[in-house]
């Protein structure tokens, strides 16, 4: 249908079920998505043998460290690429910018202290309720459809970070999920302010999984 045709109200409502990850906060109670990759890696993923990178034998070390970087310091959105200790971050004091760490040096003495300011997590959720309010007064606004303005605002108004919970419970299950026997995790992203989690495995699929449906994801999905 031409959006011509559409009232804002129509077009609010064609947005949210168009997208997948920007309608948390108003689409359906549950999100889990799942998206199928490439044909070839998914039918061959069985005969390709596991390898076992330099971040998972550091992995014991380094969980506590991602942890601390979502509670304790500036970052709210993480990704972990397992085969390559690929580790890309966004943080509250540089919000447009993604930063790409080697995983495996965040165990270096003093790396995190050095790259990753702290920061409560109440204050940075603080934070984040004052970037998006000035966002809307500003005159950058005009340039969205009225229809984009309503969905930005109806989400802030009740927009709640992940929680301190969920975080820690999401990246206690991510060694089981690496560590299975076929169908095993490749890389992982967070994010604290969308209350998400995406997960994509060696046979190229992906799983899109809201923080408050993670739970019963593991409990169907791990043996």
């Amino acid at each position: 249908m031409d959006n011509i045709n559409l009232d804002n109200t129509e077009l609010e409502q064609q947005v949210l079920q168009e997208n997948i990850v920007s309608a948390v906060s108003l689409g359906s109670t549950h999100l889990q998505i799942g998206l199928r990759g490439d044909p070839s890696l998914r039918e061959t993923a069985l005969d390709r043998c596991r390898y076992e990178s330099e971040l998972d034998r550091l992995f014991n070390d380094i969980e506590p460290l991602f942890e601390d970087l979502l509670i304790n310091r500036g970052i709210f959105r993480l990704f972990i690429g397992f085969n390559n200790s690929e580790v890309r971050t966004c943080s509250i004091f540089d919000p447009l910018r993604e930063e790409i760490h080697d995983g495996r040096q965040l165990v270096a003495p003093g790396y995190i202290e050095r790259h990753f300011p702290a920061i409560p997590y109440s204050e940075k959720t603080a934070i984040m309720r004052k970037l998006y309010k000035a966002l809307f007064k500003s005159e950058i606004y005009r340039y969205m459809p009225e229809h984009l303005r309503n969905i930005a605002k109806k989400r802030h108004k009740v927009w709640q970070p992940m929680s301190q919970d969920d975080v820690h419970m999401i990246l206690h299950y991510l060694k089981r999920l690496r560590s299975l026997p076929e169908y095993y995790l490749r890389n992982f992203t967070i994010s604290t302010v969308q209350n998400v989690v995406r997960l994509q495995f060696n046979c190229d699929g992906t799983q899109i999984v809201h923080a408050r449906d993670f739970d019963t994801f593991i409990q169907e999905n791990l043996p």
